[in-house]
């Protein structure tokens, strides 16, 4: 994407081909760009359950254990929380960060009220995003058509309104690379049945 694109667009993941269309549509792309050296979801279906799954007996075991050790690192991570807090509510350090916000023209040809991933700087005052300004054309695109998916399916939610949610899937980019639109509206409906009971506001 770097070589075709021109700017360093994403993580170094395999989880970054669940967002466009060149990707995962053929077996050999999978082989090629998403299973080898990709670290976190190398391109396998369900990679994230079975991750979960294989900790569903154990989980509960693990905790209690690293509860119950006489001594437990205590050091700061790697996440970034502790540092937030320290900065608003401890010793006035500021820390800046790339965090998640709603848009609010913060990239200026995003959707307004999308969520983008920004600078943010926090301090005494608060979290306060940084504006970026617009983004080149192509990435723009790429990143309207995911912010455009998300936010139909939020209305979608809202409103329950089953038909909305086909059309935002049917405009996935993974999605419509494999998929007819005769099979993604099956594939929408299986999808209602299997978890209506999850689902009330839909009728």
């Amino acid at each position: 994407m770097y070589l075709a694109l021109d700017y360093y667009v994403t993580e170094s993941s395999g989880h970054n081909s669940e967002y466009n269309s060149w990707f995962r549509k053929r077996p050999d792309l999978i082989e090629k760009y998403c299973t080898h050296g990709t670290g976190w979801n190398p391109g396998k279906y369900a990679y994230v359950l079975d991750a979960y799954l294989e900790r569903e007996d154990n989980w509960e075991k693990d905790i209690n254990e690293w509860l119950n050790k006489d001594d437990i690192d205590i050091s700061r991570g790697h996440e970034y929380a502790a540092n937030i807090f320290n900065a608003i509510f401890g010793d006035n350090t500021m820390y800046e960060f790339n965090g998640n916000v709603r848009n609010f023209g913060k990239v200026e040809n995003l959707p307004a009220t999308c969520c983008v991933e920004i600078p943010v700087v926090a301090n005494k005052s608060g979290l306060r995003p940084v504006s970026v300004g617009k983004l080149p054309a192509q990435l723009a695109l790429i990143n309207n058509l995911s912010a455009g998916i998300e936010e139909m399916c939020v209305e979608a939610c809202i409103e329950g309104d089953k038909r909305k949610v086909y059309h935002a899937i049917c405009m996935d980019p993974l999605t419509s690379a494999v998929c007819s639109l005769a099979e993604i509206k099956e594939m929408v409906d299986e999808m209602f049945a299997k978890f209506k009971d999850y689902l009330p506001q839909f009728k």
